[in-house]
């Protein structure tokens, strides 16, 4: 009976990412085919991805790169769409754009003693523009969410860790059960400011 449950188990494990990494795509070709109204399944998807290429071809042209900027001028004025825009850009920017902020993991030490530390990503260098130019602004992602908190902290209390940005990513955002790849359970950590 034990072997059969593990067996179940084991199942379990394999088939509901599949199942469910299945399902997320194939809601989201639905939506897009049905925002487009195109009835044959994925093709709405296919034109909406080359769609995106090709405004971002257009986009990398000085003369379009002159329109987009007189663009955001425009919506910097209506106060609740440039909430809106500029936050979601900033975000986009921050993962994939050319002034990516998720790419400095760093382990942060949340108590005087060291006994408890958080592991984020740093998205300011100095906060010397609010008066405070000994902290950096670290982002702490919520595991298993799409949130996170983001915390000023004294440069001191923050070590480098010397990974791939997305393995540290992966690692935090399942809580610690994924691993580090390549680098079994350890990764190198530095500290941010040298000790003297």
């Amino acid at each position: 009976m034990k072997r059969l449950l593990r067996y179940f188990l084991q199942g379990l494990v394999i088939t509901v990412p599949l199942l469910l990494t299945a399902f997320v795509c194939v809601q989201a070709f639905q939506k897009v085919d049905s925002w487009l109204g195109i009835s044959i399944p994925g093709v709405g998807f296919v034109v909406t991805l080359a769609s995106i290429t090709l405004v971002g071809f257009f986009g990398s042209s000085v003369l379009t790169k002159t329109v987009i900027v007189e663009f955001e001028r425009l919506l910097e004025r209506l106060p609740f769409v440039r909430l809106v825009y500029t936050s979601t850009k900033d975000l986009l920017n921050a993962f994939v754009g050319e002034k990516r902020r998720f790419d400095k993991p760093v382990l942060v030490s949340l108590t005087p003693d060291g006994a408890i530390k958080g592991l984020g990503f740093i998205t300011q260098e100095s906060m010397a523009s609010l008066g405070d130019a000994e902290s950096v602004v670290v982002y702490f992602p919520q595991s298993y969410a799409f949130a996170g908190w983001t915390f000023v902290v004294p440069a001191t209390r923050v070590s480098r860790v010397e990974m791939e940005s997305s393995d540290f990513m992966a690692f935090v955002v399942s809580g610690g059960v994924t691993g580090f790849p390549g680098t079994g359970t350890h990764a190198a950590v530095s500290p941010l400011i040298p000790q003297n």
